[in-house]
C-alpha cells in the first residue's frame, strides 16, 4: 500500500504505491485503474495545488507499469538543453521494458523554448515513451503539449479524509495525538497534505504529537493577515504588523497568500474590491519572477493599504 518503509520521512515513508492507498480524486483514481489495467498511459497532465497528490500519482503510475523511468524536477531544470540533450537522449534510445517514461515535475517552470522543444518529441517518440507531466499552474503550459495529453485537476481531499489518513500514519508510527490536536494540525496545514504530514513528524515528542502552538499560529497566517486588514485602521501600524507577521512565520511559497486574499475580499475591502484583485494579479504574477517572494508580496500590502485606507 505504500512505497518505502525503510524511509525516514513520512512523506515518502507513506507514499502511497498502488491506487487503494490513494487519498481522494476517485473519478482520476478509476480512470487511472483503467490505463494500467491496459497497460497503454497516455501523456498525462496533472495540475493543482501543492501537496495534494499530482507527484504521488505520477510516481504511483510508474510503479505499476513495465516501464523505464525517468524523473526530471523541470523547477531545477527547465532550459531547452535539459529537453533536447536529457529527455531526448533517454526516449531515443533502446528501452529494456515495454515504456519508457518520463516524469516531468513542476512542468510549469519550463521555459517557452524548452516546452516547444517537448512537444515535438511527445509526438516523435509517442509509440515507445510517455510523457507524465505536474504543474500548479496549467495555464503556464503551452496549448500544444495540454492537446498532447489526458489533462486532469487534482484537488485537494476532504479535511476528514486527511485527518483518517494522518492518523492512521501516527498510529503505525506509535505515536498517540488528542483528537483536538489533530484536528488544529490538518486546519493549519490543508489544502497541503506533504505541509502537514511534515509538521506532524516534526512535533512528535517522545512518541506524543506535541503540538506547538507558536508553529499553528505561524503556519495559519492568512487568517491572520485578513483579520488585521480587517481590524488595523491606522496604516503604519497595519504594515508593520503584517510584514512582522510574515517574518516570524517563515513562509517561502505565497501561492497560497493570493488566492486566500482573493476569496477573502468581501470580509476587508468592500468598496475597492475591484482595485485590489488587480494589485493581487499583478503580484501574483511576478511571484513566479521576482528573487525575493518576501519583498514582492510586502510591496503588495504596501499598495493594498494605500488603496483602502
Amino acid at each position: 500500500m505504500f512505497g518505502n518503509s525503510e524511509h525516514t520521512l513520512w512523506v515518502e515513508k507513506y507514499r502511497p504505491d498502488t491506487l487503494e492507498g490513494y487519498v481522494g480524486n476517485q473519478s482520476i483514481v478509476e480512470k487511472v485503474k483503467i490505463y494500467l489495467d491496459n497497460g497503454d498511459v497516455p501523456h498525462l497532465l496533472f495540475y493543482g495545488s501543492a501537496g495534494t497528490g499530482k507527484t504521488t500519482m505520477a510516481k504511483l503510475i510508474a510503479k505499476n507499469i513495465d516501464c523505464d523511468l525517468m524523473y526530471i524536477n523541470a523547477s531545477d531544470e527547465n532550459n531547452v538543453d535539459t529537453v533536447r540533450e536529457k529527455i531526448k537522449s533517454f526516449a531515443s534510445t533502446i528501452g529494456f521494458r515495454q515504456w519508457k517514461l518520463i516524469i516531468l515535475d513542476e512542468a510549469d517552470y519550463l521555459t517557452p523554448n524548452a516546452q516547444a522543444a517537448l512537444r515535438n518529441l511527445m509526438e516523435t517518440f509517442s509509440k515507445t515513451t510517455r510523457f507524465i507531466l505536474t504543474c500548479n499552474y496549467v495555464e503556464k503550459i503551452i496549448d500544444p503539449i495540454q492537446s498532447r495529453c489526458q489533462v486532469f485537476a487534482i484537488t485537494p481531499p476532504s479535511k476528514k479524509d486527511v485527518a483518517i489518513r494522518v492518523n492512521m500514519i501516527l498510529q503505525q508510527e506509535n505515536v498517540s495525538v488528542k483528537p483536538e490536536d489533530l484536528v488544529s494540525i490538518v486546519n493549519a496545514g490543508y489544502p497541503d497534505i506533504r505541509r502537514i504530514l511534515n509538521s506532524c513528524q516534526r512535533q512528535v515528542v517522545n512518541g506524543e504529537l506535541t503540538i506547538d502552538k507558536q508553529s499553528l499560529i505561524e503556519s495559519n497566517y492568512m487568517d491572520k493577515i485578513v483579520e488585521m486588514l480587517q481590524t488595523i485602521k491606522d496604516k503604519k501600524q497595519l504594515f508593520t504588523s503584517i510584514r512582522q507577521l510574515l517574518a516570524d512565520s517563515h513562509v517561502k511559497d505565497y501561492t497560497a497568500l493570493y488566492r486566500h486574499l482573493y476569496d477573502n475580499l468581501d470580509a476587508f475591502a468592500v468598496g475597492h474590491i475591484a482595485s485590489v484583485i488587480l494589485i493581487i494579479a499583478d503580484h501574483q504574477y511576478q511571484d513566479s519572477m521576482v528573487v525575493d517572494k518576501e519583498i514582492n508580496v510586502c510591496a503588495m500590502f504596501v499598495k493594498i493599504i494605500n488603496e483602502l485606507y
